[in-house]
């Protein structure tokens, strides 16, 4: 039977019963970094559901071969499907949030520039942080025990992104507001949940309205003001406990 403390992998390969692959460069470093030898056991995930077990069978100089045993039909996801649109906060604390969303359950985070966004991205430089916040995001998975890793969309602007959303979308849409907000616990439950926050400085009036606009319902989270990247992860804690 698979072992929490048994060191966690994720593999973008199908895996089967029995099958032996190589491991992808990103494991094999992490599993020569843990100096695991041939015979030890490790953990597989692929994002299709539950974990597999594995053993070592071949240490290389950079590549490492695993067999594949059993699969175990473990779910530790949230029963919402929680997406967070943030307008990214600066600095390290982008990292921060999407390592701790991941730990929280999210299903996906969309990365968004708004008219106060201290952190500007676009083109090669945008693509290369989506690239290393999936990588924060699947380490983060592969210590908390998901079976799953959340996907980091590519980096939008708020006003293109808001006007690209499909109309009356299934679930509950919900922006933070300090204006005329309800509680965020007060809104009607659902299977899934977009939630909305700003950068540094939050939303603008006018981006408040293309929200509106969009289908978003005005939420609070209290009294108290919290930061760009606090703000989420307290939405999505919120989210998945209900």
């Amino acid at each position: 039977m698979s072992s929490r403390s048994t060191p966690r992998l994720h593999v973008s390969a199908p895996l089967a019963a029995g099958s032996s692959l190589p491991l992808p460069p990103g494991p094999s470093r992490h599993a020569q970094v843990l100096r695991l030898q041939p015979g030890d056991a490790v953990t597989l995930f692929n994002g299709d559901g539950g974990e597999w077990e594995a053993r070592i069978v071949r240490m290389g100089r950079s590549e490492v071969d695993v067999q594949v045993e059993r699969h175990e039909p473990v779910d530790r996801e949230l029963p919402i499907d929680v997406t967070l649109a943030v307008g990214m906060p600066a600095n390290e604390r982008m990292d921060w949030l999407v390592e701790k969303a991941t730990e929280l359950g999210v299903a996906a985070i969309q990365p968004l520039v708004c008219e106060r966004s201290v952190l500007r991205l676009s083109g090669e430089r945008a693509q290369k942080k989506v690239a290393h916040w999936t990588a924060v995001a699947v380490g983060a998975s592969e210590q908390c025990g998901r079976t799953r890793v959340p996907r980091v969309e590519p980096v939008r602007a708020l006003a293109g992104w808001c006007a690209a959303l499909p109309p009356g979308g299934a679930g509950l849409r919900a922006v933070l507001s300090l204006q005329h907000a309800q509680p965020l616990a007060a809104l009607p439950a659902a299977g899934a949940a977009l939630f909305l926050s700003g950068p540094e400085g939050g939303l603008t009036a006018a981006e408040e309205a293309l929200a509106r606009q969009a289908g978003f319902r005005a939420a609070s989270l209290g009294p108290r003001v919290l930061r760009a990247e606090t703000a989420p992860l307290a939405a999505l804690a919120l989210l998945g406990l209900r």
